[in-house]
């Protein structure tokens, strides 16, 4: 009887997953809201150099091209639109980040002056408000300033040299709450939650840890994240007037966390419906999106969306959530809390198993402690390997190093699991979504810890029989970038390693860095100049002689957090002695690739390395 397959060795199976399809497989999703009776939502188009449009659900593209909704507030931006129930889309402009109104079908006009960047549009109670960064001034100045939509100059509401994030307004439109820090902290280690009367000084304060997203109840009642506990949880406070707060009142207190890292500005993980109940999403390793309400036990939801959801607008008992999900790409979704109706808005295409089967969660003991991770394994209905080889496997490390990775199908997953080359998603020490304990673990660690979990985590999938012990390779961009070559240094575990943008020297990183992680490195490592020698000693190019295997670098030739200087450094140190490498700068990009044409190229250029490195001869 005949096979239903082909039989052929691993990294060889015929795939449907061109390069060309992933870069326009799911959509990006950049915020989305409830706009009369359409829902509107941000999404990135690659094929128009990685612009970002808002589009409608009856299918208009609302905002044209030249223009593209994108901030460059704290570097990684977030929040660069909104929009009014008339129908009026404010945005931020990527090229110059002036905030501008644009009626339906009219032109855009602008409604702030050149020089600052602005993000964080918030469109509440009929007013705009929005973060706005001047680094024209010394020492750069971060505010929340109400926009007049008419036109006319701006309010500044509280001005900082520090950072400012998600300026909330009361319903009487007498109060306002924002969440700030320092520039010698990240948020998720001290950021503070502040209430202030319009045009007054701050009115009441609550002691916080890592404060996150303010939502107003009513006029008198707040809702915030936390993690006093060692868990993002949310809490309610009661304000009494002008000048008293009530004690914190936990509303969750769950092993779970609604909240993570404050990296953009447009993030919601939580929001209120209009009857007091509230939609949230919590994390451990993956997300589940649940109703919080008074008198009734918190209730999860079904939903699609399991992985970095974001409950980005609501509306009566309707609620937008965007994210992945472990049996669908990624999307927009329309879900009835009541009735449990989920209407697909965008994206969200369901996953043929056979081709992405769900990521296997893993936990795996290492130096440290318990190293969490999301195993996809190869998968091809119509090929299989021959009897007894193993697979190869590829290692993914998440940039941040303060973010993390959840198990959702991918077609940038399934280009390799396709052609039969594994992945291995790994949450390292320093991750989030399970814990501040967890998180912290890379405390003065970085270059240590993170290199650790990986090394034990490709060494427990080998050990286990899932992957061919001298065929594993690892990849990642930024601080994962870091960790990939870090991990090479160390040896004798990978056979290859790709390194997109990463970290090769850390004191040109901290020369280098711009204001939002200026102190970041502190924490990681230490401070300077007293830790200077442990800057060296971790530093992959201070020990590229102990480099042994085949190195891919990709690199953005605009990139402002991770500059070229960084891997041109190690390709000439590789170069200088004789170490097989490739180095790619893709002109245009900057902290992340967002054209088409540099997804296609660098995901075509990793296979074939891939290939070079393992031994095989992979379709495209």
């Amino acid at each position: 009887m005949p096979q239903p397959y082909g039989t052929s060795p691993y990294g060889t199976w015929p795939s449907p997953f061109a390069a060309a399809d992933i870069a326009s497989s799911a959509p990006r999703i950049d915020g989305a809201r409830f706009v009369g009776v359409e829902v509107w939502w941000g999404e990135s188009v690659p094929a128009e150099g990685g612009r970002v449009t808002v589009r409608s659900s009856s299918g208009d593209v609302l905002l044209p091209e030249p223009w593209s909704a994108r901030s460059r507030v704290h570097e990684y931006g977030g929040g660069a639109w909104t929009a009014d129930d008339d129908g009026t889309l404010f945005f931020v402009d990527a090229g110059d980040q002036r905030v501008y109104r644009m009626p339906r079908g009219g032109e855009p006009v602008a409604l702030t002056a050149p020089g600052p960047n602005h993000g964080g549009l918030r469109q509440q109670h009929g007013r705009l408000f929005a973060v706005r960064e001047d680094l024209t001034v010394e020492p750069h100045r971060r505010s929340i300033v109400e926009i007049p939509t008419g036109g006319g100059d701006a309010s500044v509401i509280v001005a900082t040299s520090g950072f400012v994030a998600h300026p909330a307004l009361s319903p009487d439109g007498e109060r306002i709450a924002w969440v700030q820090w320092s520039d010698r902290h990240m948020p998720w280690q001290l950021a503070q939650l502040h209430v202030a009367a319009l045009g007054g000084d701050t009115i009441a304060s609550t002691p916080t840890r890592a404060a996150l997203q303010p939502e107003w109840l009513s006029d008198t009642e707040l809702v915030y994240a936390d993690d006093q506990d060692g868990r993002w949880q949310l809490q309610r406070i009661v304000l009494d007037g002008l000048d008293r707060v009530s004690e914190a009142d936990a509303l969750t207190s769950t092993d779970a966390d609604t909240g993570y890292g404050l990296w953009v500005l447009g993030n919601r993980w939580y929001q209120p419906l209009a009857d007091g109940r509230i939609v949230a999403v919590r994390t451990n390793g993956s997300d589940e999106v649940v109703v919080i309400g008074p008198g009734e036990a918190m209730r999860t939801l079904d939903v699609p969306a399991t992985a970095h959801v974001s409950v980005d607008d609501t509306r009566g008992t309707r609620v937008l959530l965007s994210g992945g999900g472990t049996g669908v790409s990624a999307g927009l979704w329309n879900v009835d809390v009541d009735s449990g109706a989920v209407t697909r808005v965008r994206g969200g295409t369901p996953a043929d198993p056979a081709w992405m089967p769900p990521a296997a969660q893993l936990t795996i003991d290492g130096a440290h402690g318990p190293v969490h991770a999301f195993d996809y394994a190869p998968a091809n209905p119509d090929s299989s390997a021959p009897e007894g080889e193993l697979p190869p496997y590829i290692v993914f490390v998440h940039g941040g190093p303060t973010a993390h990775v959840a198990g959702a199908a991918s077609a940038a997953i399934a280009f390799y699991t396709s052609r039969g080359i594994g992945v291995l998603d790994v949450n390292y020490g320093g991750s989030t979504g399970y814990g501040r304990e967890y998180r912290e673990r890379l405390d003065g660690q970085w270059g240590v810890v993170d290199v650790d979990d990986v090394l034990a985590a490709a060494r427990g999938l080998a050990e286990s029989g899932r992957a061919d012990p001298a065929r594993i390779a690892i990849r990642g961009g930024s601080a994962g970038g870091w960790t990939v070559l870090s991990a090479l240094v160390r040896g004798g575990v990978f056979a290859a390693g790709i390194s997109r943008y990463g970290v090769t020297d850390l004191r040109m990183l901290a020369q280098d860095s711009h204001d939002f992680e200026k102190h970041y490195i502190d924490g990681l490592v230490g401070p300077l100049p007293e830790a200077e020698q442990v800057y060296i000693d971790r530093s992959p190019l201070t020990h590229v002689e102990r480099i042994d295997v085949p190195v891919l670098l990709l690199q953005g030739e605009d990139d402002r957090v991770v500059p070229p200087s960084q891997s041109e450094a190690i390709r000439d140190a590789l170069a200088a002695r004789g170490i097989p490498h490739e180095y790619v700068l893709y002109p245009g990009e900057g902290h992340g690739f967002r054209r088409a044409e540099t997804i296609v190229d660098a995901l075509e250029r990793e296979l074939a390395f891939l290939g070079r490195a393992f031994g095989f001869t992979s379709t495209r």
